[in-house]
């Protein structure tokens, strides 16, 4: 069977965005397989909250809560330096965290618009955070990765269809920008025993609880990329890189060998 492959014991992993929704499940996920996690986010209260969950399924020091704004170089690095300070070590960095074009505060179509009506400031913090925000934490955790010869570096993104669907600049344009970003860093990393890949759900995902999925409106467990992100996590993964990764066409009943063929898909531009 397919199973969890990665045995991460001694492991320590950051993962951005880790308060809610994918971030959180990714984080227990982790800490399941003996992981240690750096959770970061802006929202100090639940990024505590997820901190109290995993200590209270797997013991005291698994877990430590960094408020952080990825959008800040002198953040990024100020996570990096914690995390080391904490448990001494790096390997994974999860780049989870986005800014999206809806949220609090705006419309329910959010700046879901044609381009020339969108938000201009709007449209800016979402490439900021998302695009930005991702290279700025990378930056800052690539060094010590490379010093040790051995680190993961999973980008989350989304479906080609959510890239290419009208009225969905900047998110869908963001994503895009990440994935090329994760193909060219992959090359730049080659030999370093440093990899990068690309993870996404594919389809819609009831982050909250609150959108059960319905015929006419699926929706994707939160847990829905787990087992493909502890495949890229474990020893089976160490020669991939630049790839991308589908978490709803993981089969965890065939053996990883064909759940991996299944999951994986054609990144946005072929690698050459």
């Amino acid at each position: 069977m397919s199973g969890q492959t990665a045995d991460l014991d001694g492991r320590v992993a950051i993962i951005t965005g880790g308060s809610v929704g994918l971030g959180r499940s990714m984080a227990l996920a982790l800490a399941a397989r003996g992981a240690r996690v750096a959770i970061a986010s802006p929202q100090t209260a639940l990024l505590h909250e997820v901190v109290s969950d995993i200590t209270g399924r797997h013991g005291a020091g698994r877990a430590i809560a960094i408020a952080t704004d990825i959008t800040s170089k002198s953040q990024c690095e100020a996570l990096v330096g914690q995390t080391i300070e904490a448990f001494g070590d790096l390997g994974i960095l999860i780049n989870n965290a986005r800014r999206e074009q809806r949220g609090p505060g705006l419309p329910a179509y959010g700046n879901s618009l044609p381009f020339w009506e969108s938000d201009p400031d709007i449209w800016v913090q979402v490439v900021n955070v998302n695009v930005c925000g991702t290279f700025l934490m990378t930056r800052a955790a690539v060094p010590h990765l490379m010093r040790r010869g051995w680190g993961r570096i999973i980008n989350i993104s989304t479906s080609l269809d959510t890239m290419q669907a009208s009225n969905n600049s900047p998110y869908g344009v963001t994503k895009a920008a990440v994935d090329t970003a994760s193909i060219i860093w992959a090359k730049d990393l080659a030999g370093t025993g440093v990899t990068v890949n690309i993870l996404l759900p594919g389809g819609m995902v009831d982050t909250d609880g609150l959108r059960p999925s319905t015929p006419e409106r699926p929706t994707l467990h939160v847990d829905v990329m787990n087992e493909t992100l502890l495949w890229l996590l474990s020893p089976a993964a160490d020669k991939v890189t630049g790839e991308r990764f589908v978490g709803r066409h993981w089969r965890s009943d065939l053996p990883h060998e064909q759940a991996v063929a299944l999951a994986r898909e054609a990144p946005v531009l072929r690698s050459a």
